[in-house]
Formats: structure tokens, sequence, C-alpha cells
């Protein structure tokens, strides 16, 4: 026999709301992050948001994106329906490797965050001459 139970709707808590909108509280960031010989590069989409709207943090070797939309304006009345959120974002990013963050560089083009981290020198690859006797 099939039993079914029937319960009323269940309270949002803090826990399902950070899974909703991400572990970090704010909406997740999608990234793309790269790496070659040189140096990280990470890619982000951030549409709408000017360079003095976003902060990069370095801090040994994680890499922290903070950023925050301005609250649109609203007319008179009431949302029927809200599905456009402008809320605040943060994105950590623990990389592999010790990066060098002196010489990091961050460009917003075209609604795109792109960042490039050089690695450490000590980090980098390095050719050893072989020699015969």
């Amino acid at each position: 026999m099939l039993t079914y139970y029937l319960r009323g709707p269940r309270p949002v808590s803090w826990f399902d709301e950070a899974r909703i909108s991400g572990a970090s509280g704010g909406s997740r960031l999608p990234i793309d992050l790269h790496e070659d010989a040189e140096a990280f590069e990470l890619v982000a989409p951030v549409p709408g948001l000017k360079a003095e709207d976003i902060a990069i943090e370095v801090e040994d070797d994680v890499v922290t994106l903070r950023g925050k939309t301005a609250e649109p304006e609203t007319s008179e009345g009431e949302y029927l329906l809200r599905e456009i959120a402008s809320p605040a974002f943060e994105r950590r990013i623990r990389l592999p490797v010790a990066v060098e963050s002196a010489k990091a560089e961050a460009v917003v083009e075209h609604g795109m965050l792109k960042l490039r981290i050089p690695k450490a020198e000590e980090a980098r690859p390095k050719m050893i001459p072989v020699q015969s006797r």
C-alpha cells in the first residue's frame, strides 16, 4: 500500500539560503581559471559592474573576488514577482602554488573580469641542463 504524507511549507533556514545562493552567502560567481607555466588567468562575468565596483584581494595562495551592484530604483507600488536580483558576491579560490600578488593585473572589459596573477619564481618550472662526462 502506498502512503503519502502531506506537510506544510518548510521554513527557509540560513543553511537553505547559503545552499541556494552559494557557500559564500552571496550569488555564486562562475569563473574560468587557466594555468600556464608563467601565471594563472581568471575570467569571470560581471555584467553591469565597473572597475570600482569590484575588489580583488590576494593573500598567500587565496584569491578573493568581491563585488556589489546597486539596487535598482523602484517606483511606487510593490513587486508581484522579483527574479532579477542584484546581490553582492564573494568568491574565494585557493591556487595550487604561490603567486606574486604585487604583479597581478585585472581588467574589466565588455562585462568580463580578466585577472592575471604571475606564479612566484620558485613555483615556476625550471630547466636543468644535463652534462655528459
